[in-house]
């Protein structure tokens, strides 16, 4: 999910993250949208192919879209549910700009594509979605890591992110591009410059496959593994509530902010770090193992 940052907003995100009721989030092809995807096409062409990249992140160009559906969902939660047992203190990544290691909340939970509102319903929120996420623990990430894709931040395209984390605090914090509107966003608060997410997204994927920059954070954070500065999500910390006080109780990040950004790719690679100190591989140069 991309930033937020109004009050009216961040009760939105309260409602949402607490699946408080079922709620889907997936994109049509608008032809502001389109002409900024494809700015080399007349509007309908634009359009048109726009609405082909949709199909094929959300595999509607399989034989049978159901049934792919109801594998891709059962690998998902497959891989949620071993990284559960594990419950590893932190994960590594390393590759090409990147040297990081991210703690993992004491009470953190993996949650995959499947969600359960507190209707009792079962229910898919985010189409596309590719990832697996849980929370870090805001005050245990340390290291060095590189965006590996852009990403849009209110309207201005941010490219080339590297970040330097001591104690939880991305301390040091550059940008090739764009780097003006990040640092305006992440000036929110204290807590915008501490992790709230950490998601895990095998590459190649669909959205991935798809070779574009969809300058929406919705589909292009499923083309890649990311992190995400600011707020934490209730349910990757085991409560149901979003507010403010049980967040930080539960050892998550408090933030009016929460802003995703890819750091996975081919080259990266994964490891999950035991409290011995033993690293575990997770994913080798992208892909889970």
């Amino acid at each position: 999910m991309g930033s937020l940052r109004c009050s009216g907003q961040l009760h939105y995100l309260e409602q949402v993250g607490a699946h408080r009721v079922n709620w889907l989030a997936i994109g049509g092809a608008a032809g502001g949208w389109a002409r900024a995807v494809f700015p080399d096409l007349n509007a309908d062409e634009a359009v048109e192919r726009l609405w082909q990249a949709i199909f094929a992140t959300v595999r509607l160009d399989e034989p049978d879209p159901a049934a792919a559906w109801k594998e891709h969902l059962r690998l998902l939660e497959e891989r949620a549910a071993a990284l559960n047992r594990e419950h590893f203190s932190a994960l590594v990544f390393r590759g090409p700009g990147t040297d990081l290691r991210v703690g993992l909340a004491p009470r953190h939970v993996w949650k995959s594509a499947v969600a359960e509102a507190q209707n009792g319903v079962r229910f898919v929120p985010n189409l596309p979605t590719e990832e697996v996420f849980t929370a870090p623990d805001p005050n245990r990430v340390e290291g060095v890591v590189s965006s590996t894709r852009p990403l849009n931040v209110g309207g201005t395209l941010v490219e080339g992110i590297r970040a330097e984390f001591a104690a939880g605090e991305a301390v040091g914090l550059q940008a090739e591009r764009g780097e003006e509107a990040l640092r305006g966003l992440l000036a929110t608060d204290a807590g915008a410059l501490r992790l709230g997410e950490v998601a895990l997204v095998e590459t190649p994927n669909p959205v991935y496959a798809t070779g574009l920059l969809f300058k929406n954070t919705l589909y292009d954070e499923n083309a890649a593994s990311h992190i995400a500065f600011g707020r934490a999500y209730p349910d990757t910390l085991g409560i149901n509530s979003g507010a403010d006080d049980a967040l930080m109780a539960a050892g998550g990040n408090v933030s009016m902010v929460h802003l995703d950004w890819m750091i996975g790719s081919p080259e990266v690679s994964v490891w999950g770090l035991r409290e011995s100190g033993e690293e575990v591989p997770l994913m080798a140069e992208g892909r889970w193992l």
